[in-house]
């Protein structure tokens, strides 16, 4: 793979509307009260084609990571966008998945990155930091049942370091229709030109 094509971009350079939706260097609280940092350093993705052509990994494009609906802030939904740079980390981790499993990992729409302005991020959801992905579907198995879910839970456990999984059922917290996986609050600050 080539260099990165993404230029890293630090909070205070963030245009001021953007910078008022992403909140970086603030503290969100997760549903125990428990507060948590937003990321600060972002990656600056110019266009849809852009994060159509970025590798992250093998496996895993960006555009698959950030795909959001309508219920993405207005300031989030055009280009440029700007990404946590831990989205690089969760593509690592999906690709150790994804190596584990032999087949396609489909990552739902909002079920990647999404800014704590969009309507689904309440409380401090990992997707604000980059750091977890919704997957609907592994090859042609959807994941829409106990069995399906629980079956990839284990595989995500033994082949993610540290991953979260959330347990399958419909309780907030809970999901019945994908394989949440996550790995926490990860902030990464890359140093620019090194």
């Amino acid at each position: 793979m080539s260099t990165m094509p993404l230029p890293v971009v630090l909070a205070g350079e963030l245009p001021p509307e953007v910078r008022q939706v992403l909140r970086p260097g603030q503290a969100l609280q997760d549903r125990t009260g428990a507060a948590h940092v937003l990321p600060a350093s972002f990656l600056r993705v110019d266009s849809w084609r852009q994060a159509q052509e970025t590798q992250l990994t093998p496996h895993f494009r960006l555009c698959e990571l950030i795909e959001v609906d309508v219920r993405e802030a207005a300031a989030m939904q055009s280009f440029p966008k700007f990404v946590p740079c831990a989205v690089v980390l969760l593509a690592a981790a999906l690709e150790l998945f994804r190596l584990e499993v032999g087949t396609y990992v489909h990552v739902a729409a909002n079920g990647g990155y999404r800014s704590p302005g969009h309507a689904l991020s309440r409380h401090a959801s990992r997707h604000c930091w980059g750091t977890a992905a919704n997957i609907f579907r592994i090859g042609d198995t959807y994941l829409d049942n106990r069995d399906a879910v629980e079956k990839y839970a284990v595989i995500a456990r033994k082949v993610i370091p540290g991953v979260w999984v959330r347990p399958y059922g419909v309780e907030d917290g809970q999901a019945d229709d994908h394989l949440h996986l996550d790995i926490g609050y990860t902030v990464f600050d890359p140093v620019r030109g090194g």
